[in-house]
């Protein structure tokens, strides 16, 4: 497998890293990520197995563990890296993680009783995943890779299995069932659908939800073309667009999650957008936050004029906009 690795790394261990990768993907690793992303997971697999030349050199666990630190080291000293010494989460939490799952590398943790923060605490590869690196490359290979395909189970298929298993099914107003793929914040979309609207949608339709895997999981083009809602490839699209027929009401809402709280520069884009497809609703912004801790670490980025809706305390609503509902009190 190619991938673009950073510049100044030695041919050699270029060649080991795409090495590394095919084997991974023989043996059903997912390999979707970055190119950077997967050179590092590549690189600290070879750390891991003190691999500085072929794959002959593979040490398993049985060898001894490998500290964060020291793969760290590893990593600076053979494989062409300049990784900050205090970087051992981003090993273990990123690049270790998938392949800890698979099972090619052990955690001294699952032989050892060990303290999760214990600073003796390494990693090493499966000795069958160590035997099969020691036979690439000869007549042995393929039928050590057939054994081993056998005996372990594919982590992409696994991966995809609990995929499936997490999807969120969502009811719709008008009880249409949709699906949303697997994701952490499919579950505050689930909760704008079915509880947010019923609440303080007027009736509102639903014409458009968007997923990580279909853009346009559930789409009403007809109903949007007539309220002249602009092209929906426009990059500022949000999660879920609804339209209320009895108060000529379009709520554009955001299920945030790490990013998409809708700020005052979104909100300018798509309101000049409306403004060109000569939108006829009237539009209400709206971001959704799964509790209040959250939101407080947002609040500061909210744009005046739009709402914000807490799944936590869902009979409430936060407004950016107090003119509007003084007016109302009167």
């Amino acid at each position: 497998m190619i991938i673009k690795i950073q510049t100044g790394t030695p041919t050699k261990v270029k060649n080991l890293v795409f090495n590394i990768l095919d084997v991974f993907k023989l043996i059903g690793i997912p390999v979707d990520n970055t190119d950077r992303k997967l050179e590092r997971m590549a690189k600290a697999c070879l750390a891991v197995g003190k691999i500085k030349k072929d794959f002959s050199e593979a040490c398993s666990f049985e060898d001894g563990f490998t500290r964060t630190r020291d793969i760290i080291a590893f990593e600076n000293e053979y494989l062409g890296e300049d990784i900050s010494s205090g970087s051992y989460d981003d090993i273990r939490r990123q690049d270790l993680k998938l392949l800890v799952e698979a099972g090619i590398i052990v955690n001294s943790s699952s032989t050892e009783e060990q303290a999760t923060n214990n600073p003796s605490r390494g990693y090493g590869l499966s000795t069958s995943f160590a035997n099969l690196l020691h036979s690439f490359g000869s007549s042995r290979w393929e039928i050590l890779l057939n054994e081993f395909r056998k005996e372990t189970k594919s982590l992409k298929e696994e991966l995809e299995r609990r995929r499936d298993l997490q999807k969120v099914p969502v009811t719709l107003p008008n009880g249409k069932t949709i699906v949303l793929s697997y994701g952490e914040h499919n579950n505050l979309q689930k909760a704008i659908i079915e509880v947010f609207l019923p609440l303080f949608g007027f009736g509102a339709e639903v014409l458009y939800v968007g997923d990580t895997k279909d853009k346009f999981l559930h789409l009403e083009k007809a109903e949007l073309e007539k309220i002249k809602f602009f092209t929906l490839e426009h990059e500022e699209l949000p999660d879920v667009v609804a339209y209320s027929r009895e108060k000529n009401l379009l709520y554009l809402i955001e299920a945030y999650h790490s990013t998409g709280e809708w700020d005052e520069i979104r909100v300018r884009k798509v309101k000049r957008k409306l403004e060109e497809s000569g939108c006829t609703a009237n539009i209400i912004f709206f971001t959704a936050f799964e509790n209040k801790n959250i939101f407080k670490q947002k609040a500061k980025d909210i744009a005046w004029e739009t709402e914000v809706w807490i799944a936590d305390s869902p009979e409430h609503l936060v407004h950016f906009n107090g003119y509007k509902f003084l007016e109302l009190h009167k």
